[in-house]
């Protein structure tokens, strides 16, 4: 727990979840935490505490996906870039046909 708050989130999540070999995950998160500097560490334990990843290798691919991931803002999809064709395409449908058939 001394690595940070991430490391609390992540003791107690994991015991509420029943997770296993709790002790040695969080010797193995100390071990990482003088690998890697210990607030990167802190955080991925919260991560992980909050997807429910508990896992023998949950951390570190957490850590090796924070490692490789960009920063910056975010790209998100939106309507006026799109390739979806829309609906337009089934105004007509049913057209001309009697109610119940």
């Amino acid at each position: 727990m001394a690595i940070g708050d991430g490391a609390a989130l992540w003791l107690a999540e994991a015991a509420a979840a029943g997770a296993s070999r709790i002790r040695a995950k969080m010797a193995d998160a100390a071990g990482l935490a003088r690998l890697h500097p210990p607030a990167v560490v802190d955080r991925a334990l919260g991560q992980a505490a909050a997807a429910g990843r508990f896992a023998e290798a949950d951390l570190p691919a957490i850590l090796a996906h924070q490692a490789q991931a960009r920063t910056g803002p975010l790209a998100r999809a939106g309507d006026e870039h799109t390739l979806a064709q829309g609906t337009s395409g089934w105004s007509g449908f049913g057209a001309g046909q009697e109610p119940g058939r």
